[in-house]
């Protein structure tokens, strides 16, 4: 279960018939925002809805390049370097390769995203503050629906919350984000033993 809410997770991203125009330009901001990023960088908090909290640190490029590095106790470390997606279990010292396809972010890291095309809305809300938009892929065979939601002002990706395939539900914030900045290519090469460093960091009190 551990292993599919960690994969599940990674960003880590039943549609109504008409929209109305609001939503229609809310959803088109979105797909903007999505295609525009080149890379990301952000602590995060993943809260399960069995109780579990984890922490750690994420980095994104675009196109399909992720790590996620979680904080001890937890022993995992995700790195996708556009081929292939690792998943380290340090405690166990286990490695297991995936498939980008197998991953509700697979689309999401793509160098562009397509809402409507490759992703459908399933449900969308707006407030002052936030947006709130659930997708789900036009050909995700067994993926299911994923949520993100963005901070209004300044228009930005705040969390993304998934429904794991034992109706487990998993959010993951993103606090301190940096948007297009510059990262290290050595990121996304998975290094057994600098793996075993990874995930020494403060907890996000």
């Amino acid at each position: 279960m551990k292993y599919i809410a960690q994969m599940t997770v990674l960003f880590s991203f039943m549609a109504t018939s008409v929209f109305a125009t609001t939503q229609t330009e809310d959803v088109k901001k979105v797909e903007e925002y999505l295609n525009s990023i080149k890379t990301i960088s952000a602590d995060f908090v993943q809260i399960a809805s069995n109780g579990e909290k984890v922490e750690g640190h994420m980095y994104v490029e675009k196109p399909n390049k992720i790590r996620m590095e979680y904080n001890e106790p937890s022993n995992i470390l995700i790195v996708g370097n556009g081929d292939y997606i690792v998943y380290y279990d340090k405690e166990l010292e286990q490695v297991t390769n995936i498939d980008y396809e197998d991953i509700p972010a697979a689309m999401v890291l793509a160098n562009t995203v397509k809402i409507g095309k490759d992703l459908k809305v399933t449900d969308f809300a707006k407030d002052p503050g936030m947006t709130r938009v659930s997708l789900k892929y036009n050909k995700g065979g067994d993926l299911g629906p994923f949520t993100l939601v963005f901070n209004n002002n300044p228009f930005e990706l705040k969390q993304w919350k998934v429904i794991t395939p034992q109706s487990l539900e998993v959010s993951l914030s993103l606090y301190d984000t940096v948007v297009d900045g510059k990262l290290n290519e050595e990121l996304f090469n998975f290094n057994k033993r600098e793996a075993q460093k990874a995930g020494k960091k403060y907890k996000r009190k």
